[in-house]
């Protein structure tokens, strides 16, 4: 079975309602929002061209690939439109006191 090891980011007032945060983890770049004090961590890369989901606008809690308007849950990393047809992977966050950590399997 899979262990999720935690990593801390950032303090959560260093990551504000609406905002978005670029990190990397090993070669894999990923986007963590907040939406209403609540956040979610995806793959920043489109699974249709390879386009960067975070630049993409946000609606409720889909994001929208800038360049084909692909859409995806941010909870979740579910696909929900065409062109795209494959998930994208999602992160766990947690905050622990102030910090948001985010979960990494290994």
């Amino acid at each position: 079975m899979a262990e999720v090891i935690y990593y801390p980011i950032c303090k959560k007032d260093d990551l504000p309602n609406g905002e978005r945060l670029w990190i990397t983890i090993g070669n894999d770049p990923v986007v963590i929002f907040n939406i209403n004090g609540n956040y979610f961590a995806i793959r920043d890369v489109c699974t249709h061209d390879d386009g960067p989901l975070g630049e993409g606008d946000l609606e409720d809690h889909q994001v929208i690939c800038p360049r084909h308007g692909a859409r995806f849950d941010v909870r979740t990393g579910e696909v929900l439109s065409l062109p795209a047809v494959k998930d994208v992977p999602s992160y766990p966050i947690r905050l622990v006191g102030d910090q948001i950590e985010i979960g990494v399997l290994i």
